[in-house]
């Protein structure tokens, strides 16, 4: 049974004393000097273990040498076996003082001699001894949340991706802001892998809502889509098996998923079906903001938009082909972007504010551009932004 630390001035205290007349004496001191405490008194640390009565007490007070224990601190470790969290005050003889203080070495509060304390001192330790607890139990849980919060902090950034580009030619420069407060991931997510033909293959998404469960979906998701683009899965039949994981894993129906993918082939290179040749990429768009392009000057050419994953089973996803000249910049992104407020006021930034930017910011390192682009749009937000926010930046520097 776990102890609950009152919220205010405490008023239930516990004697263990197996002599009448201390005992007596204890509960006059106390009453003279607060009638409104509720004093229990056991005879026996026996009692109190077989009857739980520490549980309902504020405070301990404790005789050393009560029956059933072989004195010294035996009873004291009982007591605190029995309950870690207990506030306890040792009462000693005077012969024994040097008791008190190897009790308090082993977790008593304080200790207070026979006959050298009167009811104020009483009070007085009674009610420090709580504080002391109630202190050092909130330092445990204040801790306990530190550990909790650094291991989810180790474990989400374990499912943050690493781009597995490697001899393809394309460059990835990516930036990821969670909306949930002291989180790291939330239901957006990103990806991009070269397959084992060497065509290169990315992806950004967004689940809706705003939870842990749903960052933990994100995740699956883009996990699945590493995996389906890893084995050789054609092109075309990714996202209907990615829908199928949504499906079978989501914890409500409601949920569905917007993703945009690319499908750029590898340099000088056709793919199976000829349909995105050297320098092309093939786009896909699941209720999806579109890619853009970065120019001279910015510009999206939106293909044809899908239903997001999780809406129709029988849904289908139309690719369009997207021309990628020597020196390409290609950015994709989630529309956490821009829906915050724009520089219109009462206007969401949208796509078109967000093609304004790019081309206003043209000069922009592209190792610079994911974060300048979000530090931007706060700016206009007046402040962070509500929603996740995660950013893909390809580019085919090495591309001829």
């Amino acid at each position: 049974m776990t102890r609950v630390l009152p919220a205010e001035t405490a008023r239930r205290v516990l004697l263990v004393e197996d002599d009448p007349g201390d005992a007596f004496l204890v509960q006059e001191l106390l009453f003279e000097v607060d009638p409104e405490v509720d004093l229990t008194i056991a005879g026996s640390l026996a009692e109190v273990l077989e009857r739980e009565l520490w549980a309902a007490a504020d405070c301990i007070l404790l005789d050393l040498n009560t029956p059933g224990t072989t004195g010294g601190l035996d009873s004291l470790r009982q007591l605190l076996r029995a309950d870690p969290s207990a506030a306890v005050c040792v009462l000693t003889g005077l012969d024994d003082e040097h008791l008190g203080i190897a009790a308090v070495g082993i977790g008593a509060q304080d200790y207070l001699v026979k006959g050298k304390a009167d009811g104020a001192v009483l009070i007085r330790a009674i009610r420090y001894a709580i504080e002391r607890r109630r202190a050092e139990a909130g330092l445990v849980r204040l801790r306990e949340e530190q550990l909790a919060a650094a291991e989810s902090v180790r474990l989400e950034r374990g499912l943050m991706p690493t781009p597995l580009l490697a001899g393809s030619g394309v460059a990835a420069r990516t930036f990821y802001r969670s909306g949930r407060t002291r989180s790291v991931i939330g239901g957006d997510f990103f990806d991009a892998v070269r397959d084992p033909r060497g065509r290169v293959h990315a992806i950004v998404g967004d689940v809706c809502g705003h939870g842990p469960d749903e960052a933990a979906l994100g995740a699956l998701l883009r996990v699945s889509w590493r995996a389906l683009v890893l084995a050789g899965v054609d092109e075309s039949q990714v996202l209907p098996n990615l829908q199928e994981v949504l499906v079978s894993e989501r914890h409500d129906a409601r949920l569905f998923t917007t993703v945009c993918t690319v499908a750029i082939a590898p340099n000088g290179s056709d793919s199976s079906d000829g349909s995105d040749g050297a320098g092309g990429a093939l786009v896909r768009l699941a209720g999806h903001p579109p890619p853009v392009l970065l120019g001279p000057p910015p510009r999206t050419g939106p293909p044809p938009v899908g239903l997001p994953l999780g809406i129709d089973s029988a849904a289908t996803w139309q690719a369009a082909e997207m021309s990628l000249d020597a020196g390409w910049s290609l950015l994709l992104y989630t529309d956490g972007l821009i829906e915050g407020r724009g520089p219109v006021p009462d206007e969401p930034l949208w796509e078109e504010g967000l093609l304004r930017l790019l081309e206003t910011h043209a000069a922009t390192p592209l190792d610079e551009l994911p974060g300048r682009l979000v530090e931007l749009a706060e700016g206009f937000n007046g402040g962070p932004l509500a929603d996740d926010v995660a950013i893909l930046l390809l580019s085919g520097e090495r591309l001829s």
